[in-house]
């Protein structure tokens, strides 16, 4: 079985070193720009839960949308990072980074800053809700882009695995606190004014960012007398996720598990409160054991690829993360509470290892002029799928019930995460 060998770090410069990292055993939180990201990414995360919920809730409590139209919702916040994830790959490898970064966070501000100032003005309107989703997604998904390819710039090869579980844990601390956050704005202020609050952590984000040290300004492709052009530069990044078979079977099996795990989730809250008569505290509880379950993953995810290898622990979470899904349409046949707290724990600890294990596996085996370019083309791929994966199962189970397409979508995750195990 393939494992993952770790490539000894770059031999340290000036410009390229982080200040302590040369020392063993030196906490990453203790390096200024790593607890920076840190930071950013809870920001980030509280700012995008608080307006996925308020959208969301404007939508169909102000503007009456429909289950089409709240699912459209969904999709084109999903469908911009598919489409533009690898040109943003591009942009990334020759950009000037901090700038970019901010000036990602900044636009994002003022987008969804918009919607309060139509709603204030009486001008709000689907079309305005649909079209903020869509570009919020876009500027979502190039951020990642572009993070992805700073974080091998701020730590050493060495510490990639560490880095990842700690950005992922403060991305859940974001996730936990953004619903709760963006439900008592909601209640107490309304949906728009909520917003204002989303837009303030974007804010909060850019400030972070722009205290990112200025050499992540040199891009990271170096100016050649005769420049690349964009097909070209896209080429080479496809030509890194070909040449690497790790890299290929984790967009296969990414891929094809969130086309199934995206149908899931778009059924689970129907499924949960209608089929199986779960009571509001209930799927609370339910959606709180995956935050439980994710954190320990954050704590388990390095020692776990570190004793295994990096290839075998992403290999055993994704069919560990597949099989939890069939216990969604399970929960139908056994009492459904317990069956979906099982669920929620299983999947969210394997999904969290599995994630950081890829991330990681990808910034180490790509070279640095290219990350921000492959990080891009798996972005895409594995995003893709899941607005697809959404409206295709809400169709289905309006034909077919919800839980046939349940068990389907189950089968259709454990079929893709077993493309990792092909010989």
């Amino acid at each position: 079985m393939e494992q993952l060998p770790e490539p000894p770090p770059p031999p340290p410069t000036a410009r390229t070193r982080p200040a302590g990292t040369d020392r063993p055993g030196l906490l990453l939180l203790r390096h200024r720009p790593f607890a920076l990201l840190c930071g950013e990414q809870i920001a980030s995360s509280v700012g995008r839960q608080v307006t996925t919920l308020a959208l969301a809730l404007l939508a169909v409590t102000r503007l009456d949308a429909g289950p089409f139209g709240a699912s459209a919702l969904m999709a084109l916040s999903y469908l911009p990072g598919a489409l533009l994830s690898p040109f943003a790959g591009v942009l990334v490898d020759r950009a000037r980074l901090r700038d970019l970064t901010v000036l990602l966070t900044v636009l994002h501000m003022l987008v969804v800053g918009s919607v309060p100032l139509a709603a204030a003005l009486d001008g709000l309107g689907l079309p305005q809700l649909y079209l903020v989703a869509t570009v919020s997604g876009a500027l979502t998904s190039m951020l990642a882009v572009a993070l992805q390819a700073a974080l091998p710039r701020v730590v050493h090869s060495g510490q990639l695995l560490s880095a990842n579980s700690a950005l992922t844990g403060a991305r859940t601390t974001g996730q936990i606190g953004g619903p709760a956050l963006g439900g008592v704005l909601v209640a107490l202020t309304g949906a728009p004014t909520a917003l204002l609050a989303a837009g303030a952590a974007y804010g909060i984000e850019a400030l972070l960012l722009l205290a990112l040290p200025t050499t992540l300004n040199t891009p990271a492709q170096p100016r050649s007398s005769a420049p690349e052009s964009r097909t070209a530069a896209l080429r080479a990044g496809l030509d890194v996720v070909r040449g690497q078979q790790l890299l290929r079977r984790q967009v296969l099996a990414g891929a094809g598990f969130n086309l199934g795990g995206g149908a899931a989730d778009a059924l689970f809250v129907l499924y949960a409160t209608r089929d199986l008569g779960l009571p509001a505290w209930q799927l609370g509880t339910v959606y709180a054991t995956f935050s439980v379950a994710t954190v320990l993953g954050v704590l388990l995810a390095g020692r776990f690829a570190a004793t295994i290898g990096l290839a075998r622990a992403t290999r055993i979470c994704a069919v560990v993360a597949a099989l939890a899904i069939f216990l969604i349409p399970g929960a139908s046949l056994v009492p459904g509470f317990p069956a979906l707290l099982a669920y929620q724990f299983l999947f969210g600890l394997a999904a969290t290892v599995w994630a950081i294990s890829m991330t990681t596996t990808q910034q180490l085996i790509t070279p640095p002029e290219l990350r921000g370019r492959v990080a891009g083309v798996l972005q895409a791929a594995l995003i893709g799928t899941v607005p697809v994966g959404a409206l295709g199962g809400g169709a289905l189970a309006a034909w077919l019930g919800n839980v046939p397409v349940l068990t389907g979508a189950a089968t259709v995750a454990l079929l893709a995460a077993a493309c990792l195990w092909l010989p």
